[in-house]
Formats: C-alpha cells, structure tokens, sequence
C-alpha cells in the first residue's frame, strides 16, 4: 500500500571502505566514567542507565571533513561529550556479555550534545529530560570502522578539544560498563536489531560551546571527528 505522505530519507553513517550503515534506534549510556559520574554530583558504579536520541539526529560527518551543527535554541549552556559508539550488526535479546562481541558490526566517534540547562532543569523537576539530549544535531558522528579491522577496544585514548584546546581526556578502559556489559544489560530492556548504534558514555572535562568553536574529538584507533558549532 502507497504511503499517504513522502516517507523520510533514512538517517546513515558512512563505512570506512565504503557503503553506508542505516541507523535504526540510538541508545546512550548515562555517566560511565567515573570522573565524568562525580562532576556531575554522583559517585561509584551504579547500575547502567539509559536514554535514546532519534535516528535523524545523526549528523555524519565523512574522513577528512569538518561537520557542521547550528547552536540549538532553547539553550545558554550547549555541552560536548565524547563518545565510543558501536555499532550493532546482529539483533537480539537477553544477550550474554560473553556473546556480545559477535552482535557489534562496527565501531565510530561519536558527540552526545546537551543541552545542560535544559537537562538539570528537567531533572529538579523529575521530569523525562529529552529535551536536553534528542534534539536536532544532538549526535554527530565520523564514520563507522568494521569491527574485524580494528580488534580489540578494550582500552584506548579518548579526548575532545575545542579550537585546540584539550577539554576531554580519558581511556576507554575506564568504562564503569564495558561495551559487552552494556549490550547485555540493555539488550535485558529492549531487543538489540541491526542498525541500532550504542554511545557508551563520556570521560570527564564536559564544557559549554558557542557558535564559531569547532570540537576535534579522537578515539585512539577510529581518527578523529571535526565538528563546528555555527
């Protein structure tokens, strides 16, 4: 049966190699690092959290390019994170964190923008704080690095400047959850399908942009993603 409008133009990332990988839900993973957990007034290992973005907020940026998002109204304190993404490339449910190693297609940088005011204030007032993360250009990302052409992610420099200034610095070995602890406790929640892409959590020194900065953000292994605010 025909659509009865235009149906929308599907959000993807570009594959290093080539090819494009269509998205289909983006989860993100709450306070996993501990320095960034403290800044933001927590402390310990607390049980996994998650919130999503929508696909379209996608903003893919390809190698050697430099991105571009508009400051988002609403906001006077737009924040950058940092983020390793991944890539899911076989769906499922209740998956074993022995098991999530094969369900990961690929790898990517990727930047969780919030808007910060907007997300303290939702949360003193207990309410949903989407407003403050699934916004329009909220999750720039670089291209996507099959999984077998980068092994093993288990550490590896995290960092994020603004206009050549380091901000962000941290080691993928410092997630309170690991990726495959992560798809196992999200994957409890909802089923895992191919497209779907995971940000992992942020390491410490998040900070307010404004129009004219530009954010380098680099995970030892995948490059870097340019990304500047207009």
């Amino acid at each position: 049966m025909p659509f009865v409008i235009a149906a929308p133009a599907p959000s993807t990332v570009p594959v290093v190699g080539g090819g494009d990988f269509p998205v289909r839900r983006i989860y993100c993973v709450g306070r996993n690092y501990a320095e960034h957990a403290q800044e933001m007034g927590f402390t310990g290992r607390e049980p996994p959290f998650f919130f999503l973005k929508p696909s379209d907020a996608i903003v893919a940026v390809p190698y050697g390019s430099t991105g571009a998002i508009h400051y988002p109204p609403l906001t006077a304190n737009f924040h950058h994170e940092v983020e390793l993404v991944v890539a899911i490339g076989l769906g499922g449910r209740d998956i074993a964190a022995a098991d999530a190693q094969r369900h990961i297609w690929g790898y990517a940088v990727g930047l969780d923008m919030t808007r910060r005011d907007l997300q303290n204030e939702m949360k003193k007032q207990g309410r949903p704080w989407c407003i403050g993360k699934a916004f329009d250009e909220s999750a720039p990302i670089g291209p996507l690095h099959p999984a077998a052409s980068v092994g093993d992610l288990g550490r590896g420099a995290v960092t994020l400047s603004v206009n050549g200034v380091l901000r962000q610095k941290g080691d993928l070995s410092e997630l309170i959850w690991n990726v495959a602890e992560t798809i196992e406790t999200l994957s409890r929640a909802w089923t895992l399908a191919p497209g779907d892409l995971i940000f992992t959590g942020t390491p410490a020194g998040v900070g307010a942009v404004v129009a004219g900065d530009v954010m380098s953000a680099t995970i030892a292994g995948l490059g870097t993603l340019s990304v500047a605010v207009r």
